[in-house]
This record gives structure tokens, C-alpha cells and sequence, in this order.
């Protein structure tokens, strides 16, 4: 998927957009994502001037809209979202900054009506930056939450 067919799946855009690519994707039970990281990003500006490190809550996030991505692509959460609603054993490994690309690793641990849980891990370059487990709850668009 490049972006475009990402951002009919995923609600998010500019500047909050953070997939770039997906290259493997099977419906319900994995996915690996791309984020490339530039200088450009807007967050860099005020994240540690001089010393560019992407924040942390950013690379989960990726992990978040990598993972949201291989559920919306099932075309029985048409008109649904998912959000997070726990994360847990969160490990951070290793920076990750401008010139990086971020690569997500998902995989569906179980599902049971609208609630599921994801084991995301991502690197750069082979090497572990970020894991986590990912609780969410998916909602029809327009219910409250």
C-alpha cells in the first residue's frame, strides 16, 4: 500500500500521518509499516534542538496507526475506528532520528467483538528501537466512545 490507499483506511493526515508504506499485510494477523524520518518533521523543531530525537509517544503512535492499518483493511470494519485504550511493556531501546526509517511489525494476539490486542515491535536498520503491546477498542464512526 503506498499512501494514498493508506489514507483511505487510516483517518489520520498531515502532520499526525505517521505510515508512509505498508509492504506485507495479511487481514487480522500482521503487517509490517514504513515511517521515514525526516529533518523536516515538525515535532524535531522543538524535540530536542540540536540533538533531533524523535518523541517516543510519535514512534508508538506509528506502531498504533501501522497496526489500526491492518484492521481497517478488512473490509468488516468499513465505517469503524480503532482506538488505544491500554499499552503495555513499553520498552524504548534506542533513538531513532532524522535519516532513520522506521519499520512496524504487527501481529494480531486475539480479537473478541470490539476489543483486541496487538504485539507491535519496531526497528531501524534490523536493530529494536520500540515494543509494545497495543489494547484497543474498535467503534462505529459516530458512536461515542
Amino acid at each position: 500500500m503506498d499512501i494514498r490507499e493508506i489514507q483511505q483506511f487510516l483517518p489520520h493526515r498531515y502532520p499526525m500521518l505517521m505510515v508512509d508504506r505498508i509492504d506485507e499485510l495479511e487481514l487480522g494477523k500482521r503487517v509490517r509499516g514504513y515511517k521515514n524520518v525526516t529533518v523536516n518533521e515538525p515535532f524535531f523543531q522543538g524535540h530536542f534542538p540540536g540533538l533531533p530525537i524523535m518523541p517516543g509517544v510519535l514512534i508508538i503512535e506509528s506502531m498504533a496507526q501501522v497496526s489500526a492499518a491492518m484492521l481497517l483493511a478488512n473490509p468488516k470494519f468499513t465505517g469503524y475506528t480503532p482506538i488505544v485504550v491500554a499499552l503495555d511493556k513499553v520498552k524504548f531501546k534506542r533513538p531513532v532520528m532524522p535519516g532513520d526509517q522506521l519499520v512496524t511489525e504487527a501481529e494480531s494476539l486475539w480479537f473478541r467483538r470490539n476489543l483486541g490486542s496487538i504485539r507491535a515491535v519496531a526497528t531501524v536498520d534490523g536493530n529494536l528501537v520500540a515494543e509494545a503491546l497495543i489494547a484497543f477498542k474498535v467503534i462505529k464512526d459516530g458512536d461515542s466512545i
